[in-house]
């Protein structure tokens, strides 16, 4: 659970928010405010909605039903219920449940895209979602339940619950009622004006949160890759001519370019490739090593090329319909569909199944050729035979790559009809988050015991050394890890490693 709220503040003013921002509040290293002239904006918008709704005209999602129900007039009288009856009706999640950091992201997220004065809700409701944030209120929300259209309905709806008294929530490191944790917080219950049940769960806000959370973790996995990719190259004797800068210039691909000039950095003054240039029987090294420039360099095309859809969904608004100060002064629109965010992040488990995959095909090779080109003891054992050395954590990251190929299958390309029809292509983008988050757990895992694999192969190089950024990353392991000089369970020294992969300070 989360713990005291510390002084930093993030002011919500219309702009777009950065992943740093949505991490920090995520993890509870900020507070929130709202800005006076984002709060202005609000309150002219929020005019517009309330003239509309007490009009004559029906306009959707202000005094309608909603979805297959848009036919259906609202009075202005039952407006408030009308809201409340949505969020209630939508909070139709199941599954485990979200983490606490992934809700928090959800929220912060939605409630700067309410700031920026197109939703037309009042500045008292995201006053509300800020109280609960700084409050450290977090809503129980199901993991499963969006379509990635119409906005991430029923997780958004299990969190817009809290806001009005209603459902369960985590604070003060138990479980309680909204209500409850609203009082002892000194908040109330917010009552829903119009339109702002539909503006609390008609956009992509989980979607993004997911998208944002993963792109923070996946710069540290990243690095981790390249320092294990690097290590492989000494470990298992292989050239360095294949990061000679101009094969990759030639390409013209950047994350290649990239990738071999972190590597031929890493590998620096290595004293182990100079070892073996003379009686060495091989012609060329296997495409794990030979072509990781430009296995690792497309992913990190890839994923940069996503990192950009999600860093301008940080600054959108993606509910519907959106207010505007000329006319027509409300559009109804398609913002809250979550195929950009979908496909980006299809796209990014995509390229990590290859980051992970080329990865383990390395450890295999360490283990597989062992002696006969790369001077390790089968399987890295201490005594062939006697000990079974790492032998099974290739087994380990083979079924991991396994699982990463199932869930590197596009969520994004399976569409199924909701809302009778009127919601007919739906983008699945939560589905797809759901799948990236495991994906980088399994990545993680890989890379760690690639991390194990090549940290003991450079014991048996020694006393050479390799360049010095592979020696630091060494350096580090042996921290946490003690070498392999008799069986033991591998298990809590890939658990250490994949913690080493996520504090950000390897490579």
């Amino acid at each position: 659970m989360l713990g005291p709220m510390p002084a930093d503040i993030l002011t919500l003013d219309g702009s777009p928010l950065s992943i740093e921002d949505v991490v920090a509040v995520a993890c509870g290293d900020v507070r929130i405010e709202l800005s006076a002239p984002a709060s202005e904006a609000m309150v002219a918008a929020h005019d517009i909605v309330q003239r509309v709704a007490d009009g004559d005209e029906a306009v959707y999602g202000i005094n309608t039903g909603f979805g297959a129900l848009s036919q259906q007039r609202i009075d202005s009288e039952s407006n408030r219920e009308l809201q409340l009856n949505l969020i209630r009706s939508h909070a139709a999640g199941v599954g485990t449940l979200l983490p606490d950091e992934t809700v928090r992201a959800m929220q912060c997220i939605l409630a700067a895209s309410l700031a920026r004065g197109r939703s037309g809700v009042r500045p008292e409701l995201v006053q509300q979602i800020i109280g609960l944030l700084n409050a450290g209120i977090v809503p129980l929300v199901p993991s499963r339940g969006s379509v990635g259209a119409s906005g991430d309905l029923a997780p958004l709806s299990h969190a817009a619950l809290a806001l009005i008294g209603e459902g369960d929530v985590h604070h003060d490191g138990r479980t309680c009622s909204a209500s409850e944790a609203l009082a002892s917080a000194g908040l109330k219950p917010i009552a829903l004006e119009a339109k702002e049940g539909l503006a609390l769960i008609n956009g992509t806000h989980l979607m993004a949160a997911q998208a944002a959370l993963s792109l923070d973790e996946i710069s540290n996995l990243f690095d981790a890759a390249l320092a294990a990719a690097a290590m492989a190259f000494d470990a298992c004797l292989g050239s360095h001519g294949v990061l000679d800068s101009r094969i990759h210039e030639a390409r013209c691909q950047p994350g290649q370019i990239q990738v071999a000039a972190v590597l031929s950095r890493m590998l620096d003054g290595s004293a182990i490739v100079d070892s073996h240039k003379e009686d060495d029987p091989r012609v060329q090294d296997p495409y794990c090593l030979r072509a990781t420039p430009q296995v690792l360099g497309a992913a990190l095309d890839s994923i940069s090329s996503a990192r950009s859809v999600v860093v301008r969904e940080l600054g959108a608004v993606t509910d519907n319909p959106l207010v505007f100060p000329d006319a027509p002064q409300l559009c109804s629109g398609g913002n809250f569909h979550g195929m950009p965010l979908a496909i980006a992040m299809d796209t990014i488990a995509i390229a990590l199944s290859h980051v992970a995959g080329i990865s383990e095909r390395r450890v295999y090779w360490l283990q597989a050729a062992h002696d006969e080109y790369n001077g390790v003891p089968a399987h890295l054992s201490p005594e062939p035979g006697l000990h079974s050395g790492l032998m099974i954590t290739q087994y380990t990251a083979a079924a991991c790559c396994n699982e990463l190929r199932l869930l590197a299958t596009p969520a994004s390309v399976g569409n199924i009809s909701t809302a009778a029809g009127i919601e007919d292509y739906n983008s699945m983008g939560a589905t797809a988050g759901n799948k990236l988050r495991d994906c980088i757990t399994l990545a993680e895992q890989v890379i760690a015991i690639e991390l194990l694999n090549m940290a003991a192969a450079l014991d048996h190089h020694r006393p050479l050394l390799s360049g010095a950024g592979v020696e630091a990353a060494y350096e580090q392991i042996r921290s946490l890890v003690p070498p392999l000089d008799a069986d033991r369970s591998p298990a809590p020294d890939i658990e250490s490693l994949v913690g080493l992969i996520r504090s950000g300070t390897l490579g």
